[in-house]
């Protein structure tokens, strides 16, 4: 066992506020405050920067934080090993992971997941924002992105693969692209920061660059724009494979496709033992995306593409 004080703000950044802590530890705000300020006297130095709004760990106290985590998770192993307890993943882990694949590949097997392993509690929380894992307090981010972070330990799930595709309507009302040079005539739709598209092609990586015919911040909106029929889209196979199969959308100059360097990963902060939970976690998504994705199997393979 730690320190009291040590828990106490392992407590207070877990939770994200001295009240949170407080209820967690069953002692008043009053008393996590003080007992905060008796810890930093006692080593020296400011951990947390307190406002009225909210709360944030300085540099020290990120290396503390970092420090006791691995800490934890050494002296939890050891007593597995020293009582010869049967190893069973347990305990609560946070995930965030991005809007649209959190719902759509996720959430759907989370219920299986918790019946593989009823003593882990899961949070997740889903968002299209970059997250710090240390200021979000996650123990695991999904991440789509060619470089998962420096200074992370990452696991790649999946290759992201991503294709240039369009609804029927939009193709019978403005013909279909038989070149790369044919999309400058074209309406595109991206979400804000999405153009250029970075393609590679059979002589190479290629740029189209434009401005979307719809202007938005969300790249769900423009997934139901082009099965709409507004325009032509970049979009990444878990995301249209359904609407592929339908004939909803259909695939276009399919020797272009986004790069593969892209690819799906699960992240987390580097430690020597990760909790056996965490890893249990990542075995599982693991398991559901390899060796092929269940979005590549159902979705239409570019050589059935007639253009």
């Amino acid at each position: 066992m730690m320190d009291p004080d040590y828990d106490l703000f392992a407590a207070i950044v877990e939770e994200g506020g001295l009240a949170a802590a407080g209820r967690r530890l069953r002692i008043s705000p009053a008393m996590v405050s003080k007992r905060l300020v008796r810890l930093e006297e006692r080593l020296g130095t400011r951990l947390i920067h307190r406002t009225t709004r909210r709360l944030a760990l300085t540099a020290a106290g990120e290396r503390l934080h970092d420090d006791l985590r691995e800490i934890m998770t050494a002296l939890e192993a050891a007593e597995r090993r020293v009582s010869g307890a049967c190893e069973e993943a347990s305990g609560t882990i946070r995930i965030t992971a991005p809007t649209s694949f959190g719902r759509m590949h996720v959430a759907p097997w989370l219920g299986r997941f918790m019946d593989e392993h009823p003593r882990v509690a899961l949070h997740i929380d889903l968002s299209d924002d970059y997250a710090d894992l240390l200021a979000s307090r996650a123990d695991l981010a999904i991440r789509i992105t060619v470089d998962p972070g420096p200074g992370l330990a990452a696991r790649r799930l999946a290759t992201n693969r991503r294709i240039v595709c369009a609804a029927p309507a939009y193709l019978e009302r403005f013909g279909v692209p038989q070149d790369i040079a044919d999309l400058r005539k074209h309406r595109l739709l991206a979400a804000e920061g999405q153009l250029p598209w970075r393609l590679i092609g059979p002589d190479g990586p290629v740029a189209v660059d434009g401005v979307s015919h719809v202007g938005t911040n969300s790249s769900e909106v423009v997934r139901e724009l082009a099965m709409a029929g507004a325009g032509v889209a970049l979009r990444s196979l878990w995301d249209i494979s359904e609407a592929l199969a339908l004939g909803q959308v259909r695939q276009i100059l399919p020797r272009f496709e986004g790069s593969a360097d892209v690819g799906l990963f699960a992240v987390h902060l580097p430690q020597p033992h990760p909790p056996l939970a965490l890893s249990a976690f990542i075995d599982f998504l693991a398991g559901l995306y390899q060796p092929a994705p269940p979005w590549e199997r159902t979705a239409i393979a570019p050589a059935a593409q007639d253009f």
